[in-house]
């Protein structure tokens, strides 16, 4: 029968028109029930069927590919209730951020209401958040569950954190882990993990210079004192002092500027500066007696035109190295939760394992580590064993509070069971320098450490990391052990120290080493020891054998400055006072400026012996003096020394360019290019980085 279109249109229009009939509920749930159950029964790939990951697109990594695989692993039904749920979250954000005015950033509060409970997140494994509304005679209907009211409240601009520079992709992933670990930054903002996750899931992010970024606040601690002033002679004509060979705070300045920030003035230990670099010192020849010689040089104040420079200069001998003792050696390892981080365990980790190469098959190795409490990790070995000693190194790992006090004992205990006739025995204590638990005091810390340094062993301390470095512990156990304090931030260094300079940071060849200048007042009026602060002794201390000093090891050298000033010089800081005789002139003569005295013992020995020399003037400066004098200058720039006068940033540079020499190992060029740095940040605070300016670490020549 044919059918008039229009008929049919007009029906339908009228029917449309009309109040439609009342849906039964019953109908509509036994519906939707039959629709899940078929739902269900929908053919899946087989596994063996499925296509190979050649033939897919590939994955992206990061929080995108990590949503997809969870919901991979939910049930159709989950994975609808899971969907719907997102998308009523959506719908009241939406709702929510249009009602948002003015340049402010939305801030998550509690709700106001008293009878408000906070809402706890549900565990990983628990099922989505859906209510199931059952009846008696049809199936369940799944409803997406409540989404709970939060309140916001309106933060202004420029009261919300800072944001910082967006990291690159591959940072992220660290950033995030120290943000979950709790070590916050005060730079990132809560909303960088939106950032973050952003950049994760979008893989063509360009990658970005790195940002030198705001320090998060530490509770470093370093060992230092005020300045050394300026002495007058016909007052105080003695100086006295120790030997120092360590290193570790020019490493430390190194890592801040590398960081893009200058170091803290406390930070800045002028003599260990100026030691860290190798200086072509004459050695004691095979007629003398004494392990090491001395040298004086006098030139020309690189600062100050008025005065003169005083550099005294000590070489060790280095012995042949078939000719050494064994060496028996016990690493203590901090194995703390705050040893975690890339710089700390994992870069310890990998210096030690340089160290091992340079060992003799008759030396010893064992390994103490300690955190919450401490435990014999590798017995002692024959350094023959690598593959034993360095598979006890890869099972460290880092976690728990650190009882340095305990790991002490046990480590000078294995020490003292692997000590023979003739060897040396030293503990190589690793370590951040956080010490809270157990004795955690330098003064408690530091009768032990005497005591087990005066019954044959040694101790040295190899500093890791940043943050909470405690500096000024390091020292005194290191000090009083009679070792080396080193530290240690990148494997560069960790090179230079245990592998380069492994005979004498491990091998003694002279201990309590005092050095004691006696000025002549016909010759200098005024005089200034530059650095050593930490290291000064009273006169009485240099004849006394029982006042512990500096230790040198084999091959190493030390070097002092004295600014002296002449009794006529217009540099004269301090004015003649009306009733001090003149001062007469030198017994010795003309031109002895000073008398230096030296003191040392032999290793084992515990009575010292004495070596004299005049400090005469004249002669010429040297590439080594010069060089030496400008890290004693660049020492000054950093710690705001008030003696430079106009000096700066391009003198030190330009006479560390003079002094440069041959410099086989890169060592100088890499002062002058962190002294460029400096320069270049001398307009921050100290310790406190420019936000957003790129930290130029292609400056430095590798090593």
């Amino acid at each position: 029968m044919n059918t008039d279109p229009k008929d049919e249109f007009d029906r339908l229009a009228q029917a449309l028109r009309s109040t439609p009939p009342a849906p039964d509920p019953a109908a509509r749930q036994a519906a939707f029930a039959r629709a899940m159950e078929n739902f269900d029964e929908l053919a899946k790939e087989p596994q063996t069927e499925m296509r190979p990951n050649q033939d897919r697109p590939p994955k992206r990594a990061g929080f995108l590919n990590g949503v997809r695989h969870m919901l991979s692993q939910f049930s159709s039904k989950q994975v609808l209730a899971a969907t719907t749920s997102v998308a009523a979250l959506c719908i009241g954000l939406f709702v929510i951020l249009p009602m948002q005015n003015g340049p402010y950033q939305p801030t998550l509060v509690e709700p106001s209401q008293p009878d408000a409970t906070p809402v706890e997140a549900a565990p990983l494994d628990a099922a989505p958040a859906t209510t199931r509304t059952e009846t008696a005679s049809a199936a369940p209907v799944v409803e997406p569950a409540p989404v709970p009211e939060l309140a916001l409240e309106a933060v202004p601009v420029d009261m919300a954190p800072p944001v910082a520079a967006m990291p690159s992709p591959g940072e992220s992933g660290l950033i995030r882990e120290r943000m979950v670990a709790g070590q916050s930054n005060p730079a990132i903002s809560p909303n960088a993990e939106v950032m973050f996750d952003a950049m994760e899931a979008t893989s063509d992010v360009a990658m970005m210079p790195p940002i030198a970024m705001l320090p998060a606040e530490t509770t470093e601690a370093f060992a230092n004192a005020e300045v050394n002033p300026i002495k007058i002679t016909a007052e105080e004509p003695v100086s006295t002092f120790s030997a120092d060979v360590d290193t570790a705070s020019y490493a430390v300045v190194r890592d801040s500027l590398m960081s893009g920030y200058l170091p803290p003035p406390e930070a800045v230990r002028i003599e260990e500066m100026v030691n860290y670099f190798p200086y072509d010192y004459p050695a004691p020849g095979a007629q003398d007696e004494a392990p090491f010689k001395a040298s004086v040089e006098v030139m020309p104040t690189p600062w100050n035109a008025d005065t003169q420079l005083v550099r005294i200069g000590l070489q060790g001998r280095m012995p042949a190295i078939e000719a050494r003792p064994p060496l028996n050696l016990v690493f203590l390892i901090d194995m703390s939760g705050s040893m975690q981080d890339p710089d700390k365990l994992p870069l310890l980790k990998q210096s030690l394992r340089l160290m091992l190469g340079q060992l003799r098959p008759e030396d010893q190795v064992a390994m103490v580590a300690y955190a919450g409490s401490a435990g014999e990790v590798l017995p002692p070995t024959p350094a023959s064993d690598s593959a034993r000693i360095l598979a006890a190194l890869d099972r460290l790992d880092a976690g728990g509070s650190t009882n340095g006090a305990e790991g002490l004992e046990l480590a000078y205990r294995t020490a003292e069971s692997m000590a023979g006739e003739g060897e040396v025995s030293r503990v190589l204590l690793a370590t951040d320098g956080d010490f809270n638990v157990g004795i955690s005091d330098p003064d408690g810390l530091e009768g032990y450490i005497a005591r087990k340094r005066d019954s044959g062993t040694y101790l040295s301390v190899l500093g890791f990391g940043r943050g909470n470095l405690d500096d000024a512990t390091m020292q005194v156990l290191a000090q009083n052990g009679n070792g080396q304090a080193a530290y240690i931030d990148t494997l560069q260094e960790a090179q230079k120290v245990l592998v380069d300079q492994l005979s004498g940071a491990l091998f003694p060849i002279a201990g309590d080493v005092k050095l004691q200048v006696e000025w002549n007042p016909a010759e200098v009026a005024e005089y200034r020891l530059i650095g050593y602060e930490t290291r000064a002794l009273r006169r009485e201390d240099f004849n006394n054998d029982k006042i512990d000093a500096g230790e040198l090891g084999a091959g190493h050298s030390v070097t002092a400055l004295y600014e002296v000033t002449a009794p006529d010089s217009p540099a004269l800081l301090n004015d003649a006072l009306r009733y001090q005789p003149a001062a007469d002139a030198a017994p010795s003569g003309d031109g002895e400026l000073g008398f230096l005295r030296l003191r040392y013992k032999e290793p084992g020995e515990t009575v010292s012996k004495l070596i004299e020399t005049p400090i005469l003037t004249g002669g010429e400066s040297d590439d080594d003096a010069r060089f030496a004098a400008a890290i004693a200058g660049f020492g000054q720039l950093l710690n705001g020394a008030t003696y430079l006068g106009d000096w700066g940033w391009d003198e030190a540079i330009a006479l560390a360019q003079s002094g440069k020499g041959e410099d086989p190992f890169g060592y100088r060029n890499e002062a002058i290019s962190l002294m460029r740095l400096a320069q270049s940040l001398q307009g921050s605070a100290p310790g406190t980085p420019p936000m957003g300016v790129p930290v130029p670490t292609d400056m430095v020549s590798p090593r």
